[in-house]
């Protein structure tokens, strides 16, 4: 508690925040630390929350350095104020101060597919507005990427436990082992009287890399791995084949999991590698070991054939492994798209929709990582304070309902 404290008495309360322009949800952040330290916690955190319902996820798993932290002013000389830090200490005594009740309805039915941070984040804004919402999961429990993306190192999966308490409370219902698209399509649930519906799917199919043995059964796609890594029993020796956030989050989990000896194949150098910086060092810090300028030619039961990427080295070598995990991105699902007429998927395999999240069939809207691509929670909360817009001005436009009898 001192510590939080300490750093937030560094703040320099600026005029014109730089903390704030650089997150991508705009949190308040000067305001909030006022409040904090003037002893008005539950103020500062109903103002966080309002702006960001998952602020308490997002100060656990958002790359600070990269937004709000690496836009505080006190970087040219100090350390930058623990923005992080500070947001969740207050939005974890909001959430345990707050109440959520059932709203009263305004009568219009809003279907969410998908629970990651763009379905959830959707969800409770309409719901605190009065929306009848319903939320539609194809696993056993929500969060998507949240729940089975990012370890639990890194997030404690029970705070989910309690934002989906909340979700109910509040009135959401929440349908679990089922995938809409094809069974249940998007023509069933505007039959059924849902005047918008949103897809926050995710991005859940893994890439390929197109080489020889990659249907071997030592190798392993990294999204699969994340989703329930004990499951697997990887070996002594663990080779990830990928450099970005992903991938040391992989590589990390497998250490947690028993793996003696971890590294990291990329094609190019530590300077090239699209994780964040953090994320690399505290990979490093976990053991994780670097095998740069090597990029893969064929898998095999005993490891990796490779070549190195090196200018003016054009050899070959072979990189032994119990086990082979891709972590080269993924791309959207298309289920969805397959067996509903009017959306359609951009070049990229993503859905298409506007920067509103307005998609190309009437009353359907999209948002987060099946629009995006793979980008960070508060980017999704982002696109979704702007889809819960677009939603509203729909809604707005269309015919008042006949009350039911």
């Amino acid at each position: 508690m001192q510590h939080i404290i300490n750093s937030a008495q560094t703040c320099l309360d600026c005029k014109k925040p730089k903390c704030q322009k650089g997150c991508p949800v705009g949190t308040p952040i000067a305001d909030m630390i006022r409040l904090f330290l003037s002893g008005n916690i539950k103020e500062a955190g109903e103002m966080v929350f309002n702006n960001n319902p998952l602020s308490i996820i997002c100060s656990l798993v958002c790359p600070h350095e990269k937004h709000c932290e690496g836009h505080c002013v006190l970087n040219k000389k100090l350390s930058p104020v623990n923005v992080g830090g500070i947001e969740n200490y207050i939005s974890t005594y909001y959430m345990n101060y707050r109440e959520f009740e059932k709203p009263v309805q305004n009568g219009r039915n809003l279907a969410i597919i998908g629970s990651g941070p763009a379905g959830i984040s959707l969800a409770m804004m309409m719901a605190i507005k009065g929306y009848n919402v319903t939320m539609y999961e194809g696993n056993n429990q929500i969060g998507g990427v949240l729940r089975y993306g990012i370890p639990d190192f890194r997030l404690d999966k029970t705070i989910i436990d309690k934002i989906e308490e909340n979700l109910k409370k509040l009135g959401v219902k929440i349908r679990k082992n089922i995938m809409i698209g094809k069974n249940i399509t998007i023509d069933d649930l505007q039959r059924d009287g849902f005047d918008a519906i949103f897809i926050g799917t995710g991005v859940w199919a893994p890439k390929k890399l197109g080489i020889k043995g990659e249907s071997l059964g030592n190798v392993h796609f990294a999204i699969d791995y994340l989703k329930t890594p004990k499951a697997y029993d990887l070996g002594k020796k663990v080779v990830v084949v990928g450099a970005g956030n992903v991938a040391m989050d992989v590589a990390r989990t497998a250490i947690r999991n028993g793996a003696r000896d971890v590294s990291i194949m990329y094609r190019k150098g530590e300077e090239n590698m699209p994780a964040e910086r953090i994320e690399i060092e505290h990979a490093k810090i976990d053991g994780v070991k670097f095998n740069l300028y090597k990029s893969p030619i064929e898998f095999t039961e005993n490891g990796i054939k490779y070549e190195n990427t090196k200018e003016d080295d054009t050899s070959e070598g072979f990189e032994k492994a119990d086990t082979i995990l891709i972590a080269i991105s993924q791309t959207a699902r298309d289920l969805i798209v397959r067996h509903n007429s009017g959306l359609s998927l951009g070049e990229n395999g993503l859905l298409q929709s506007d920067e509103n999240g307005v998609t190309t069939r009437d009353g359907v809207f999209a948002s987060g990582d099946v629009v995006t691509g793979a980008r960070t929670v508060v980017e999704a909360v982002a696109f979704s304070k702007r889809v819960a817009i677009s939603i509203e001005e729909y809604i707005n436009n269309l015919p008042p309902k006949n009350k039911a009898c």
